[in-house]
């Protein structure tokens, strides 16, 4: 089978539960409908031939997407473990990477949506989605803001998932927003140090459709991880992953003062 003809598979099975949306012409269109179909997607059972020419798929379209490791990122500092990246963060070889999640944390149900909780579970694939669903039924109520959860990362380059609650600002900036802001930051590290993982890239929690400002956020997360890593850990690089110009600049700034 084809990259083009597992496509097709996928949203022929997928679409067969959802007969109300359209099939679109083109390549990208295509694409567009498989993730919008994968979006909006219970986390129900899927066959084992669903599963697999999934895998495939999105294990190519990552190859095709350009894998990015570790490795090959430079740190801010000779000395420092700290690194910024700009950039696709689905495209990351390391460790874990964090998930700036809903406190469903099943995933965006958007079809389409711009958001990193997303992109995240349309590239991961479908278990994504069925294992936050696991660990939710397993817990019983919504995920409190500031903790962390960790998942496999099924079909990312990453080995795991760290999926985060933020905080929602609506209106001005509280200093409880603030100390729940850290402590996903705190929560996300101890974590991965918990299951000996040695590296980390984190999105900008809460500062999307959360709202939280951008500059206080930046300052809060460097602050919240530069400490951290003053501890012994084996946590051996974080990246700050960022994904516009001005988040770049931001963090850029930040970094300069903090690890130079």
């Amino acid at each position: 089978m084809t990259h083009e003809e597992q496509l097709h598979f996928l949203i022929d099975y997928l679409q067969a539960e959802y007969t109300h949306i359209p099939k679109r012409a083109n390549c990208d269109q295509t694409r567009a409908l498989l993730r919008s179909l994968v979006n909006i997607r219970p986390p129900h059972p899927v066959s084992e031939e669903f599963i697999r020419i999934q895998d495939e798929f999105l294990q190519e379209e990552a190859r095709q997407k350009g894998i990015v490791n570790v490795a090959d990122i430079p740190p801010c500092h000779p000395k420092s473990p700290i690194a910024l990246w700009q950039g696709d963060i689905t495209r990351l070889a390391l460790d874990a990477i964090v998930n700036a999640a809903n406190a469903k944390l099943l995933g965006c149900f958007v079809p389409d949506h711009d958001c990193i909780d997303n992109v995240i579970h349309t590239f991961a694939g479908v278990q994504l989605r069925q294992a936050c669903s696991e660990l939710m039924q397993a817990q019983g109520h919504d995920e409190v803001t500031g903790t962390a959860k960790i998942t496999a990362a099924y079909n990312l380059p990453s080995h795991y998932v760290l999926h985060t609650v933020g905080p929602i600002v609506r209106g001005a900036l509280t200093q409880k927003h603030c100390a729940e802001l850290a402590r996903c930051y705190h929560s996300c590290l101890a974590l991965a140090a918990k299951h000996g993982l040695k590296s980390i890239a984190f999105c900008c929690i809460s500062t999307g459709a959360f709202g939280f400002p951008k500059q206080e956020a930046a300052k809060i997360a460097v602050k919240t991880v530069t400490e951290f890593l003053r501890h012994e850990s084996p946590i051996q690089r974080v990246v700050f992953n960022v994904f516009t110009d001005d988040d770049y600049l931001i963090y850029h700034d930040l970094l300069t003062m903090y690890v130079s």
